[in-house]
């Protein structure tokens, strides 16, 4: 089965080539839908999938060093802030449902990433996609920061 067949193309408008796009997914951590997660129609809540993309989204970055806790990263002087979060919702997903929640830097600008999500059923049908802009700020100002060669090394 085709992602095409999955989910309308036109619906999204970040989303040129779908089958390309999410051939671009390489990271993903598993996410297990609790029954605290579902609504009183017993499907996923519509603010879980974004639970789920912080998570993939905190993890990926762990993974290439550029999330640290407790002052581990000494002389980093900015941090990612979220500056907006879309998400589509294309199959409903239950409770004890098994997903992939795959996450990527689509683009990457001066100050900002552009970051996509893409969440996978246990038939390997996509359920959930997003985008959301991430922006790397000074704590103390809130100003941006260009983000460093490292941060896009790390990040390609």
């Amino acid at each position: 089965m085709t992602a095409e067949r999955d989910i309308k193309l036109k619906s999204i408008a970040y989303i040129d080539d779908l089958e390309q796009w999410r051939e671009g997914f390489s990271f993903y951590i598993p996410v297990s839908i609790r029954f605290s997660e579902t609504d009183m129609f017993g499907h996923v809540n519509n603010v879980s999938p974004f639970i789920y993309f912080e998570e993939a989204r905190i993890e990926y970055l762990k993974s290439v060093g550029l999330f640290m806790q407790n002052n581990e990263n000494e002389g980093n002087e900015g941090i990612p802030i979220v500056a907006d979060l879309q998400c589509d919702y294309h199959q409903q997903i239950f409770f004890n449902e098994q997903l992939k929640m795959y996450v990527k830097v689509n683009h990457m600008g001066t100050t900002s990433l552009d970051i996509h999500y893409m969440a996978i059923n246990e038939q390997d049908r996509v359920c959930l996609t997003g985008r959301g802009r991430i922006v790397y700020v000074n704590p103390e100002t809130g100003k941006p920061l260009p983000l460093s060669d490292e941060m896009r090394t790390a990040l390609k």
